[in-house]
């Protein structure tokens, strides 16, 4: 019995030397860690080459553009391919009474409503002459429901200029190729959407099938 309790003690003594001997190997490592230049973290800017950028590399930089803004759907360019302006002439000569308004509503009398307008109505003698407005071919012709007798005609670069409250004697065809100034028909009133503005020509321009302000196509000459 006697002999038990010695053991027991000695056991305890030899953990507690061993727990002691193990803290101390812990401390001994982690003060050779600390100290050992070989083991301590780099700092890694140290292994990071610093370039900097030469004159020529800021000056291209500068040159970029920057952000970038979309174009007004309603406004294309009036040279989308960025080749020369086309030459264009007004169809008709006369008073501009209604002007182009796809952003906002413009009153129309002739059905005492508010919308959008397409086009400029250029007032006019009935029987006046229509002209193209730019070299072109014919697309087509047709009596419109809504827009009386009308004259499509395409052109170069996306654009297309629609002739419309005509009489019905319209001087050309679809297929037909048209100059600049050349007659395709004769002012009258036949668009039943704006009779109560008289005789005139009702006159539209999209581009690449954007509808756009005349005014500005007009411009390109």
């Amino acid at each position: 019995m006697k002999s038990r309790k010695n053991m027991s003690g000695k056991g305890y003594y030899i953990a507690l030397i061993l727990c002691a001997a193990a803290i101390g190997i812990s401390g001994y490592m982690y003060y050779q860690n600390q100290h050992d230049p070989d083991t301590q973290l780099q700092d890694p800017s140290q292994n990071v080459d610093v370039i900097s950028p030469s004159q020529d590399d800021m000056e291209a930089v500068a040159t970029q553009p920057g952000g970038s803004t979309l174009p007004d759907s309603t406004s294309p360019s009036t040279n989308p391919g960025g080749s020369k302006p086309m030459k264009t002439g007004w169809p008709v000569s006369g008073e501009t009474i209604y002007d182009y308004a796809m952003e906002s509503l413009s009153y129309n009398e002739t059905t005492r409503d508010w919308r959008v307008h397409n086009g400029i109505d250029i007032a006019a003698e009935a029987g006046t002459a229509v002209c193209a407005a730019a070299d072109g071919t014919v697309y087509t012709t047709y009596q419109d429901d809504t827009m009386g007798h009308t004259v499509v005609i395409r052109h170069e670069g996306g654009y297309v200029t629609v002739y419309s409250s005509l009489a019905e004697n319209i001087s050309v065809k679809a297929g037909d190729t048209v100059k600049l100034g050349q007659t395709i028909g004769e002012v009258a009133n036949t668009a039943l959407l704006e009779t109560a503005l008289g005789d005139h020509l009702h006159f539209s321009v999209t581009c690449n099938d954007v509808p756009m302000n005349p005014a500005k196509f007009l411009e390109q000459s």
